[in-house]
């Protein structure tokens, strides 16, 4: 966002994003795809530089 010059305000009003999103992507706490569908479009980047796949616990499948 700030290589953007974005602010949560800009979330608000270009994209539509609820506050309540919003305080969800601060805490880093699930978000629909459809929000980060927004962001990419608002951001006009990837999704690979809005969000990364960090597991929780080793994946047990594979051990």
């Amino acid at each position: 966002m700030k290589l953007k010059n974005a602010t949560t305000y800009t979330l608000q009003v270009k994209g539509n994003i609820s506050s309540s999103t919003i305080r969800r992507l601060k805490a880093s706490e699930s978000v629909s795809t459809n929000t980060l569908d927004a962001l990419c479009a608002i951001l006009n980047c990837c999704i690979d530089d809005v969000i990364a796949y960090l597991p929780d616990q080793p994946n047990s499948i594979t051990e």
